[in-house]
């Protein structure tokens, strides 16, 4: 039988992480719930997706403003196996004992904290240890990538440490009319920032620390990368330990692709629901490696990336695929993720 699943949140991730589960053929979405009813909500409705009201004062506005209610939240709940909550940070924390008493397993994304859960998620890196939970947190945007990116560096043998500094953008572009950072940037009021002691509650033997800012932009995340290698190595073995891993997609200099903008646009051009990107987005003509030591820069899309990570955490809570491989591989066929967004240049095949 399917995984019956909910959203709790149909905001910036909550549509994506709704699409992402209607496309996996071993899970059904019962329906989504939230506290507003502006078009953000109505589309869910108009795309046949039942809304149900996260809070009562919240059903009697949507009554009131002519939106379809398919019930409460707890009607909701008692439909389904797992939960998915992606409300607002802070807000999802207050959820946790509504879903204990119904008994449901719940996911929850990275902007809560790590002792919400007790377990925080990649799936490349430690599915195994999130079967059967009842809960685990998907670590933010900027996590997953350091853990995708230098856990696979890990597990090829070749990290000794990584220095990382991570330019943010200011706001998600739909709510760039609401304020954010114009003709700036503002570092992070701390050293190291959040980033890399968020990447060890997944990766624990990780020497990692990250500086961060935010910057004047809305299109996604840029990181620059310092790694201390564990012995001198070639370009094409730290390309080849990339090339090993899920998740991690290679953009070029050479192919124009030379700024934020351009991939996000390449992406709209693949014909990309939301022009999203669910990889990591790695220079590959830019990593330079010099001895033991390598250099990388690389691009997270903050609104997308967590997505292909959640439907593999609503398995592994389910218990109903129990290799991780295999999970990323069901889920990576059905939302099409790519290895290269582009066919290499010759110059790259014939070294």
């Amino acid at each position: 039988m399917n995984v019956q699943v909910a959203v709790n949140g149909y905001g910036v991730i909550g549509k994506r992480v709704a699409d992402a589960v209607r496309a996996m053929p071993d899970m059904d979405l019962v329906g989504v719930a939230d506290v507003a009813t502006d078009w953000r909500v109505r589309t869910a409705t108009e795309r046949g997706i039942p809304v149900f009201a996260g809070t009562t004062p919240a059903g009697a506005a949507m009554v009131q403003a002519g939106m379809p209610v398919s019930g409460t939240l707890a009607e909701l709940l008692a439909q389904v196996d797992v939960v998915v909550d992606t409300t607002p940070k802070k807000v999802a924390a207050t959820n946790l004992e509504s879903y204990r008493e119904a008994g449901v397993k719940a996911v929850f994304q990275g902007g809560e904290a790590h002792a919400t859960t007790g377990h925080s998620f990649v799936a490349q890196a430690n599915y195994a240890t999130a079967l059967g939970r009842d809960t685990t947190r998907v670590v933010s945007c900027n996590t997953t990538s350091i853990v995708r990116v230098l856990g696979a560096l890990q597990d090829a043998d070749l990290l000794s440490r990584a220095r990382g500094v991570l330019i943010r953008r200011a706001t998600d572009p739909g709510e760039s009319h609401q304020g954010g950072i114009m003709n700036t940037m503002v570092p992070e009021g701390s050293i190291p920032s959040h980033q890399g002691p968020d990447a060890r509650t997944v990766l624990p033997e990780l020497d990692v620390v990250t500086m961060a800012a935010k910057a004047s932009h809305t299109q996604t995340h840029n990181h620059y990368w310092t790694l201390q290698l564990t012995r001198p190595a070639s370009r094409e073995e730290v390309l080849d330990a990339l090339r090993a891993a899920p998740r991690i997609a290679f953009i070029r200099m050479a192919d124009g692709l030379t700024a934020l903008n351009t991939t996000v646009e390449l992406m709209r051009d693949l014909g990309r629901p939301r022009g999203d990107m669910w990889e990591v987005g790695v220079w590959e003509d830019v990593l330079t490696v010099e001895g033991d030591e390598a250099y990388l820069t690389y691009q997270v899309y903050n609104e997308a990336i967590v997505v292909p990570e959640t439907i593999d955490a609503i398995r592994a809570l389910a218990g109903t695929v129990t290799d991780g491989a295999t999970s990323i591989k069901m889920t990576d066929e059905a939302m099409g993720m790519r290895r290269e967004f582009l066919p290499a240049p010759v110059w790259a095949t014939t070294d």
